[in-house]
C-alpha cells in the first residue's frame, strides 16, 4: 500500500514544498524516514506512531517507509507529522474523497501520478501531539505561500497559526486555509462528514492596526531639534546616533519613531511576519503586536542587550535562523549604550547596513535574510555619563573619554547619516504645561516627504525605498544642488575631511530636508542643515 500527500519546509525564510510518500508493508514492523530528516523529523515516528494507535489504525505490525523528496534537501523541524499520518490513512484507505483516487497526471501538485493513492490539491503542515492533535509549528506563513505558488488550493495548518497562514490567501479566493486541532477533524472534512470553514484574512483588522501605537512624541517635553532630526530621519530612513547625559530622553525619543514612520504596507508585512514565523519569535515580542494577529502591522522595535553575541545579531545556531537585525527589518534596530557592544558584533552591522540583507554560510547552506533597518544608537559622552552636564558631576579625563568612545569604528561611524547631541531637559521645559506636537502631526509630515520623493523616482525600474538606500547614480541624478549649496558642501567636505562615503551620506540627508520642503534643488540650507547633524563625528571621534 502507498500513498503520496504533500508538505513544505523552509530554508532561510523561504518556504519549499515536500513530497511525502508512504509505503506500508505487512510482513514486518519497522517505520523508517529518509530523505536527509533531523533529529525531530526522525522522532516523528514515534508521534505518527502513537497518533496513529489513537485513531483506529495500529502500525505495530506493518513496515512503514516514509521518504521526503527532494531527498538531497535536508528537512528539520516537526512541520511534516501531519502530512505523514495523512498519508499513511490514505495508504489504508482512510480517506474516501475524490481526492484520494488513483490516475491522473504526475506534472503538477494536482495531480495524481503513479502512486494508488494521492491527496492531490492539499497540503498539511503541522506536529502530531501523542493523541493526535495538531500543534503550531514555526515558519508557517513562508510554507503556507510556497503552497499557494505551487498550486495547492487547500492547505491545512494548526488553529493556532491559523490566523497567520490566513495571509497566504489575502488576494487569492481560490486557495482556502484550514485551521485544524486534531487530525480526526482533517478526516471527518475529506470524507463529507464536517466540513471545515476556511480561515479568511482580514483586510480591515489588518489596516486598522497600521496605526495603532501605544507610544506618542507627545510624551516628550523640549528637545525640539532633536525631534526635527528624528522626523528628518523617519522621512529618509537615515541611521542616527543620540549623545547625552543620563536621563536625556535618547531612548524615550527611540521607542517613539516608529510611531512617525510610514505605516507598513501589505508587502512590508508579510516579509517582515516571514521572519518572526521562521524563527519562532511571537508576534507581540520587540513591541510589535499580540501574538494572535495574522500579520505584523507596526514596524518592529527591536532592542538587544549589549551582552548580545554576533550570532544573536545577525542569525546563525545549528538550524540556521535569522538574527536581532533581521528581525528588524522594515524597522528599528535599536543598540543602547553603543560602546558597551563588543566590537567584534558590531562591526557586523557594516555589510548589511548596506546591503539591506544578510548572507550567512554553513555547510548546510547558503541562507539569505532580509535586514533593511534603520540603525538608532545611543550612548552617554563619557564612561560616567555626565561630560557637559550642567550638574559638573563629570570625573573623567580627556583621555578618559577618548578611550570610552575609541570603542567605536570609524567604519561603523562613517555609516551613521545623523549624529546629534542630546541635552539635558531644564525644569522649566519639564513643568510646562502646554500641548507638545504628536506622533501623528509628524507623521503626516514624513508621509508627505516620502511621497514627494515617490514621485520624483516613478520612473526608476528600482526605485529606492527611501533616500538612505539611493545607489551612487541616484544620489548623482537626484541630488541636484544650486551654486551655493555646492559651495557649502565643499567647504564642509575640507573642513570636516569626510570620506566619499559620508559626502554621499550628507547629500542624501540634505535631499531628505529639501524633500520636507517640497524643494526640487537641494538648498545652501538643506546642505547646512545635514552638515550640522554630522559634527558630533569631528567632535567626539576626531
Amino acid at each position: 500500500m502507498t500513498a503520496r500527500v504533500y508538505s513544505a519546509g523552509t530554508s532561510g525564510a523561504d518556504g519549499f514544498i515536500v513530497t511525502v510518500e508512504c509505503a506500508v508493508d505487512m510482513r514486518m514492523s519497522h517505520f523508517d524516514i529518509v530523505g536527509l530528516p533531523d533529529a525531530p523529523v526522525r522522532e516523528a515516528r514515534e508521534r505518527v506512531r502513537a497518533a496513529a494507535a489513537c485513531l483506529g489504525f495500529p502500525l505495530d505490525d506493518c513496515s512503514v517507509t516514509v521518504n521526503l523528496a527532494p531527498a538531497d534537501v535536508r528537512k528539520y523541524g516537526s512541520a511534516y507529522d501531519l502530512a505523514m499520518v495523512m498519508g499513511l490513512l490514505a495508504a489504508f484507505g482512510r480517506i474516501k474523497c475524490a481526492a484520494a483516487a488513483g490516475g491522473g497526471s504526475a506534472d503538477t501538485y494536482g495531480g495524481l501520478g503513479s502512486f494508488p493513492v494521492e491527496l492531490g490539491g492539499m497540503c498539511f503542515l503541522g506536529e502530531l501531539s501523542l493523541s493526535g492533535d495538531v500543534r503550531g509549528i514555526r515558519g508557517v506563513l513562508p510554507m503556507a505561500l510556497a503552497a499557494r505558488d505551487a498550486g495547492f488550493s487547500e492547505i491545512f495548518v494548526p488553529a493556532a497559526n491559523a490566523a497567520e497562514a490566513s495571509a497566504a490567501s489575502a488576494y487569492d479566493d481560490s486557495v482556502k486555509i484550514y485551521g485544524v486541532s486534531s487530525v480526526t477533524e482533517i478526516v471527518d472534512h475529506l470524507n463529507g462528514k464536517a466540513a471545515l470553514i476556511p480561515v479568511r484574512f482580514d483586510r480591515e483588522r489588518f489596516e486598522s492596526a497600521l496605526y495603532d501605537y501605544p507610544l506618542d512624541f507627545a510624551d516628550v517635553r523640549g528637545q525640539q531639534h532633536v525631534k526635527h532630526a528624528l522626523e528628518v530621519a523617519a522621512a529618509g530612513g537615515h541611521n542616527v546616533l543620540l549623545i547625552g547625559a543620563p536621563g536625556s530622553g535618547k531612548s524615550m525619543m527611540a521607542k517613539r519613531l516608529p510611531s512617525i514612520m510610514p505605516p507598513l504596507t501589505f508587502e512590508e508585512s508579510l516579509e517582515t511576519t516571514r521572519l518572526y514565523s521562521v524563527a519562532g519569535v511571537p508576534h507581540g515580542d520587540g513591541g510589535t503586536q499580540s501574538a494572535d494577529e495574522q500579520l505584523i502591522s507596526r514596524r518592529p522595535f527591536r532592542s538587544p542587550h549589549h551582552s548580545v553575541s554576533s550570532a544573536g545579531l545577525c542569525g546563525g545556531g545549528k538550524y540556521v535562523e535569522p538574527g536581532e537585525i533581521s528581525l528588524a527589518h522594515n524597522g528599528i534596530l535599536f543598540l543602547d549604550e553603543l560602546p558597551e557592544f563588543r566590537r567584534d558584533v558590531t562591526e557586523v552591522l557594516r555589510q548589511p547596513l548596506e546591503d539591506g540583507s544578510i548572507t550567512i554560510i554553513r555547510a548546510s547552506g547558503k541562507y539569505t535574510f532580509q535586514s533593511s533597518f534603520m540603525l538608532v544608537c545611543a550612548m552617554n559622552p563619557c564612561r560616567c555619563g555626565y561630560r557637559g552636564h550642567p550638574s559638573g558631576r563629570c570625573t573623567c579625563s580627556d583621555r578618559d573619554v577618548a578611550a570610552y568612545v575609541s570603542k567605536i569604528s570609524g567604519p561603523l561611524l562613517d555609516r551613521i547619516d545623523i549624529q546629534l547631541e542630546v541635552p539635558s531637559v531644564s525644569f522649566s521645559e519639564l513643568r510646562d504645561g502646554s500641548a507638545c506636537e504628536s506622533s501623528a502631526d509628524i507623521r503626516a509630515r514624513v508621509i508627505a516627504a516620502r511621497e514627494f520623493a515617490a514621485e520624483r523616482m516613478a520612473g526608476e525600474k528600482e526605485p529606492a525605498f527611501s533616500n538612505a538606500r539611493l545607489s551612487p547614480a541616484q544620489v548623482r541624478k537626484y541630488c541636484v544642488m544650486t551654486d551655493d549649496a555646492e559651495k557649502l558642501l565643499q567647504g564642509a567636505f575640507e573642513r570636516l575631511g569626510l570620506s566619499a562615503r559620508g559626502h554621499d551620506r550628507i547629500l542624501r540627508v540634505a535631499r531628505t530636508a529639501a524633500d520636507l520642503s517640497r524643494s526640487e534643488l537641494i538648498e545652501a540650507q538643506h546642505v547646512a542643515e545635514a552638515v550640522q547633524l554630522r559634527t558630533l563625528e569631528k567632535n567626539y571621534f576626531g
